[in-house]
């Protein structure tokens, strides 16, 4: 009788604790506005919030029946929301709880969620075994907290499960704590089709499908049509595709398509691609099937995989010999899968998922023009001003380019966005900025704390397109100093952001202006200038200027002259107004 007591207590004793930390939560709804804040789906708005599904009612009578089911799946799917919560937990129900021998249940029915830090870098959240998969599934994230933890929080994504088709879902935050959902990014996404591998199959939870970590690892939206078994490149699926103005196309429908004819293959292949260019001009790729795992002991699986590489290798040929341009191609043995990468000989596990993902990311880089020697600053974005909010002014900079039609364009840190200009914020520069550019359209692309990985992201997002300037000044570097990074890494980041930015924008002369000197620092600054002196190639296009000497004591100590400064580091309206008059003799404005 006491045991029975004792187990009575602890349930009754259980309850109350799960109800008084429920009691303790807010819950909000992404799918209570008009337009829902979901992430990863190309017909946001029209979809709306009539559920959880991947594409728009009206396509079901021209997609194929299985297609139009497995859309309602949420694979790619995410929401995406800011909170300086220290828990959360996510409650949600599923039309069904499917079952795969293949897969975890953490996999095709669970949830996975990532945050970032203030340097911008997406990491994962583990939930420590903290679910319930009842009838309405619970899953909880405690104590998250970072050592530079910031008053506004964290901006956290959730990963949707990729093989279950999501009925209801709350986000659950620490009561009395800010949160906010936050929309998807206006960015072109990437658009990838594809089988049950692309859908989500068979990695141990849906933040490690190769396709989510594409996302992650390059920070551009993605859009997720993989359709488990229902590869086969019907024209209703390349129509669909036609509608979404891509960034990249990655076509990977091999696993499936392989039990097509040949000839099939060939030309709906050739056919689909033909389509999609009539559309888009953006970069697609040709996916092999990474189907060699059982060549030594099951060479007729083997090559039953590889005779859709064959064909498809023969839709590609064809389609070079038509002139279809910004097409590329990824073999088998790019990807490089191995016996250890499967779970039954189909599916990739957590480590072919890897090798795929790095794989797909290398080849999206040459196809984006994101290539560059320097691996020491790779883009990423950052969070660690209070001042403003970084995306916001990011999301300004890209609608004033395409809008304003700008002559100039000034791409800094800081120091060039307290300056003056639009978009305002923070101003130092006094009535200098005006004075300087004077009836110009100059657009300030200046964001406090940024660093050479930060500059890049931007420009990899989007902030040089729709406009054609005729000069752009690039002044960026301290912070990276500040960081403790090595002069070489720094100068040689500088080198190659100048050779990004010329890339995209071949017609403006590029001011490259060497690092303002900071109090302490003067020598490093120096010594990283001279290198960028050394190394960066300059011609009628790409120019080098120094304002240095404006800033600095006429006494030949290459110390910083105090009455241009405010704390050493940045100009005050004196330090300005010198800049301004040295910089407009220098660049001949």
């Amino acid at each position: 009788m006491k045991c029975l007591y004792r187990r009575a207590l602890t349930v009754v004793l259980t309850a109350f604790v799960v109800i008084a930390a429920s009691a303790q939560m807010r819950w909000y709804d992404p799918m209570k506005p008009e337009i829902p804040f979901i992430s990863g789906r190309a017909w946001n708005a029209e979809i709306g919030n009539s559920s959880f599904g991947r594409m728009p009612q009206r396509m079901q009578t021209n997609l194929p029946q299985a297609v139009w089911e497995l859309s309602k799946n949420a694979a790619g799917l995410s929401v995406r929301f800011q909170s300086n919560t220290r828990n959360v937990t996510v409650k949600y129900t599923l039309d069904r709880m499917p079952g795969y021998v293949n897969m975890s249940k953490l996999d095709f029915a669970g949830v996975d969620l990532y945050a970032r830090d203030a340097n911008g870098r997406q990491h994962w959240i583990g939930n420590h075994m903290g679910w319930n998969f009842g009838d309405t599934i619970t899953i909880g994230y405690k104590h998250i907290r970072t050592r530079d933890f910031a008053s506004r929080g964290l901006e956290f994504e959730l990963f949707l499960p990729p093989y279950s088709t999501v009925t209801s879902l709350q986000v659950g935050v620490d009561d009395g704590s800010d949160f906010k959902f936050l929309p998807e990014s206006a960015e072109r996404p990437i658009v990838v089709y594809g089988s049950s591998i692309v859908q989500g199959a068979s990695p141990s939870r849906p933040g490690l499908m190769w396709v989510t970590q594409v996302k992650r690892d390059l920070d551009y939206p993605v859009v997720n049509l993989g359709f488990s078994g229902s590869a086969y490149m019907e024209p209703s699926l390349f129509e669909a595709m036609g509608e979404i103005s891509a960034r990249a196309y990655i076509l990977d429908p091999m696993p499936n398509s392989y039990n097509l004819d040949g000839p099939d293959i060939q030309k709906r292949m050739v056919d689909g691609v033909k389509y999609l260019r009539t559309k888009n001009d953006a970069p697609i790729l040709l996916v092999e099937s990474p189907g060699g795992v059982d060549s030594i002991l099951r060479y007729d699986a083997s090559d039953a995989y590889n005779s859709g590489n064959v064909w498809l290798l023969k839709a590609y040929n064809e389609l070079v010999s038509l002139g279809v341009d910004n097409l590329y191609y990824l073999s088998e043995g790019e990807i490089g899968m191995d016996e250890d990468s499967y779970i039954e000989g189909v599916h990739p596990n957590d480590i072919g998922n890897r090798l795929q993902a790095q794989a797909v990311e290398r080849k999206l880089r040459e196809m984006l023009a994101e290539d560059t020697p320097n691996r020491r600053y790779a883009p990423v974005r950052q969070h660690r001003d209070g001042l403003y909010v970084w995306m916001e002014r990011h999301n300004e900079v890209i609608g004033l380019n395409r809008t304003t039609d700008p002559e100039v364009l000034c791409i800094g840190n800081s120091i060039t966005h307290f300056w003056g200009g639009e978009p305002l914020s923070h101003n130092n520069g006094g009535g200098t900025w005006n004075k300087l550019w004077g009836k110009r359209r100059v657009v300030n692309m200046g964001f406090g704390w940024d660093r050479i990985e930060n500059v890049f992201w931007r420009i990899y997002h989007g902030e040089l397109e729709g406009c054609s300037p005729e000069y752009i000044f690039l002044l960026i570097g301290i912070n990276n100093i500040n960081n403790g990074d090595k002069e070489e890494d720094v100068a040689r980041g500088i080198v190659d952001l100048a050779s990004a930015i010329h890339a995209r924008q071949p017609q403006a002369v590029l001011h490259v202006v060497e690092i303002y000197p900071a109090k302490g620092l003067e020598a490093k600054v120096e010594r990283t200038n001279a290198l960028v002196r050394e190394w960066l190639p300059v011609g009628d296009h790409v120019k080098l200027i120094s304002l240095n000497r404006v800033l600095l004591m006429d006494d030949g100590s290459g110390n910083i002259n105090p009455d241009m400064f405010i704390e050493g580091l940045h100009p005050n309206e004196n330090g300005y107004a010198a800049l301004a008059k040295e910089l407009k003799k220098q660049a001949g404005l």
